[in-house]
Order: structure tokens, then sequence, then C-alpha cells
């Protein structure tokens, strides 16, 4: 195998000894078959001290911190697996004097009669270009520190968006989920004021940022006020900041966040938390879009496009008189539903997934996966919490854990019935579940009081698993 994949590149040796990238070509073993004169010239590696040798025991051996770097993560050798090219932008290789160099490579796999017989790796060396955005970032910085102080509050606020923006995202194929991408997806073009519905933990917030990001916006903050947080005198002075010498303790003149959120978006998260007096307050400022500071004389306008959150029903605070009927209407212009995880279960290994990948990098951990008996436990819970407990539990497993592949050692609180099935298969459990819902609902199956309402699913999904589970009425 090794002569035939060594033969294939001589074809074209004169061409592949005349570019100034460096280039190896491997055989299935992962031995090298050809090395370039450009690459030895990055690496100091002459092609007779490699050739018929595993290439990744002398240049991509560990990270550039000296952790240490497995083959079997090596993405070159991943392609001479499955046959997938791959473009790698982040990693160094060792030189034979011991010291490194950042590189960009290019994995690809090389057929010949429709067989995989080897892989090869095409890479530039990008020290120059890494140190030319080095000096980039550091004139940035001391760009950041001669700017005034508004420069410096929105800076801290993209930041801060960008933080939360990394370690966020929307997973998932279930129906439910499918439909409230599609909601996003249509509204996040428009200004219109969106309301975010859905329980604690089902990812408001991470909804609300993917609005914005889609948005004609988004280069403009995000800014999030938790209106849970404040009281209603304090709420005046966070959402329309106050001048100096407002009250007791006023120091300085603030802005507030409506100002901060001038031409971007305004996130009012937990806007049932309201008291009456600041629903009137926030009220006419979302009508006239035009507030004074507190302490202040001056009308200040902005363009903001707004964004609100809750878990409460805030019609029914309404008919309470717990909440303002106009300020209601005001802000439910586009309603979203974001499902609670119990919703939409059949997502769970998909979540997982995206969880233990932005773990890994925050514990500096290798969890490859979860287990199929722990993925199973983890579809039999209620998760009342919803994916903010499940990232939590994730989390405190992966702190407990040195496998590859997570067990789930924790124990859950199922409840009576659940306990009686944990040994059945899923499909008997889903259809038990359905037929309870069925009958409490004399087999209506769609409308308002129909079991596909109660089920959280479409009419059409709701019949096609009464078809495939073989449930109909006696």
């Amino acid at each position: 195998m090794a002569h035939a994949i060594k033969q294939f590149l001589a074809d074209s040796e004169l061409l592949l000894n005349a570019v100034g990238e460096g280039i190896y070509g491997f055989d299935l073993e992962g031995n090298a078959v050809f090395v370039n004169p450009a690459a030895e010239r990055m690496t100091g590696w002459q092609a007779k001290h490699l050739l018929g040798k595993n290439i990744h025991k002398y240049h991509h051996h560990s990270h550039a911190d000296g952790s240490e770097y497995p083959a079997e993560q090596c993405q070159i050798y991943n392609t001479m697996r499955d046959g997938i090219e791959r473009k790698v932008t982040s990693e160094v290789f060792w030189r034979k004097d011991g010291s490194h160099f950042p590189v960009e490579y290019t994995s690809t796999p090389v057929f010949k009669q429709g067989k995989l017989i080897g892989a090869v790796a095409v890479f530039r060396d990008v020290s120059q270009q890494k140190e030319t955005d080095q000096a980039l970032r550091e004139a940035l910085k001391t760009v950041q520190k001669l700017t005034e102080k508004l420069q410096a509050e929105n800076t801290y606020l993209k930041d801060e968006i960008n933080e939360n923006w990394a370690n966020s995202g929307l997973v998932g194929t279930s129906p439910l989920f499918i439909q409230m991408l599609k909601q996003i997806k249509l509204v996040s073009k428009t200004d219109s004021t969106v309301l975010i519905l859905g329980e604690n933990g089902t990812g408001k917030e991470v909804v609300a940022r993917n609005l914005h990001q889609l948005g004609h916006r988004c280069n403009s903050p995000l800014v999030k006020v938790n209106c849970a947080a404040f009281t209603a005198t304090l709420l005046e002075s966070e959402l329309f900041g106050h001048e100096k010498g407002a009250f007791t303790g006023a120091n300085e003149r603030r802005k507030g966040r409506f100002e901060l959120a001038d031409r971007g978006t305004l996130f009012l998260d937990e806007i049932g938390e309201l008291t009456l007096e600041a629903q009137s307050t926030l009220l006419r400022v979302l009508q006239e879009q035009e507030f004074e500071r507190v302490g202040g004389n001056k009308t200040i306008k902005v363009d903001i496009r707004v964004i609100a959150a809750t878990n409460r029903d805030l019609l029914k605070m309404v008919e309470q008189g717990k909440f303002r009927m106009d300020l209601y209407y005001r802000l439910n212009v586009f309603p979203i539903e974001v499902p609670s995880l119990r919703q939409r279960i059949e997502d769970m290994p998909a979540l997982c997934q995206n969880i233990l990948k932005r773990l890994n990098h925050k514990l500096n951990k290798q969890v490859e996966g979860i287990s199929n008996r722990s993925l199973e436990k983890l579809m039999r819970y209620n998760w009342p919490g919803n994916i903010r407990e499940l990232q939590n539990i994730l989390e405190r497993e992966m702190i407990l854990s040195n496998t590859r592949i997570l067990n789930i050692t924790q124990n859950f609180n199922f409840n009576s019935n659940l306990s009686n099935m944990t040994k059945e298969p899923l499909s008997t459990i889903e259809k038990r579940y359905i037929l309870e819902v069925l009958n409490d609902c004399h087999w209506r199956i769609g409308g308002e009081s129909g079991a596909a309402k109660l089920l959280g699913m479409p009419d059409s999904t709701l019949r096609s698993r009464m078809k495939k589970l073989c449930i109909s009425r006696n």
C-alpha cells in the first residue's frame, strides 16, 4: 500500500517539489511516503529521516502548551480513516530543534480507483501572520485605553455578548424546536417587538441573542435588563440613567440601558416581575422612544428594538390586574414559545453532545460522548429545570469523571409511574403516556383541548406517532 501511494504521488512530484507550502504524503498506517523540500526547510527534518515513519510523533505530538496530542485525535489521521477532507487553522508543528511554529494545513484523502490509499497534508507557516495579528491586538489595547467612557461601556457590553454567544447555541431537530427556529429566522430580519415565552432554564436568553445576531442591528449592542432585580425606583435609574447629584450616592452622571442600547437591541428579561408602577414608566418610553435621565431635564431620543422574555402567563396576569393590558399588547407583537426539555426529549442526544463539547473546553477535558445507558436515564427524567439543569448535571458528572465516555452516576427522582417503567423500552413508555393523554382528552386529537396541544406537537406528528406505535381507539 505504501508503494502504491508513493507511485501515485510521483506522477506529479516535480510540481509538489516546486511549491512553497510543505507537503507530506501518508499511507493508511500514517507513515510518510513523500516529503517535499518546503517541508524540509520549515521543519528542519530531512526526507530521509522521516520516510517510512510516523510523522505525528515528530511534528504533531503535543499542543503549543506542551500538552499531549494523541494521534487518534489528529485531523490528518482522521482523514486517512474516513476519507473526509479537513482544514485546520489553529495548531502547531514541532521542528527538529525542539521549537514549534503555528500552521494552517489541509488534509486531503487520496483515492485510487475509488479506494482510499492514504492522505496528503499541505501546510504553511503562519508565524508572520500571527505576529501581525498580535501587533494589531496590542495596538487595539493601546487605543482602548485612550477611549472615552462611552466607548468603554459599549466595549464592555459587546465583550459580554460575545462571551455568552460563543458558549451558546440552539441545538435540536424535534418538530417543536424546528418550528421555533423558523419563527426566529422570520422575525429576526425585522424590528418587530418579540415576546419570548417559556419555562425557566429553556434558553430564552439564547433565543434573544440569536434574534439580535441574525438581525441588521447585530453590529450594535444587545443590552440586557433583568427586570426582577430592581425595584421601581432603581429600575428607572437603571433604564434611563441619572445625572450627577440626582440622589444620594449619584456621584457622577451615568448612562442608562436605553441609552446604551441606542441603534441596538434592548432585552427585557423576566418582564412579568415588573411592578405596575414600573410597567407604566416602561410603557411610556416604549411608545415614545424618548426619556429623560433621573434628575435631568434634557429629552433623549433612542432607536431600539425591544425583545422581552418571561416564564409567567402574562394574559392571566392581565385578567388578575397584575399586568397592564396596553403594555401586554405593546410587547406581544410576535410571541415565540420556547419548548421545555420534556417536550423535545428526542433532542437529548444532540443537546448532550453540544454541551459536552463546550464543557470540554471549559474544564480542559476530552470527553467524547455519553453512554447509551446514561442517555436513556436522562431521557426518562422529567427535567423541571430544563436545559440549565441538564448543563449543571453534565458539568458535575464531567468534573467527577476521568473516562472518555461519560457515565451518569446521579440518581434522579423519577415519579412512581416512571419508576415502574425503567426496565421497559422507550417506545412502550411513550405509547402508554400517549394513551393516557388521549383518554383524558376523550380521544380528541386537534384543537385547543386536544391531545396534540397537551403533548406539545402538531396534530400530524401525533397521528404519525400513533400509527407507528399501533395506537387506535377500540
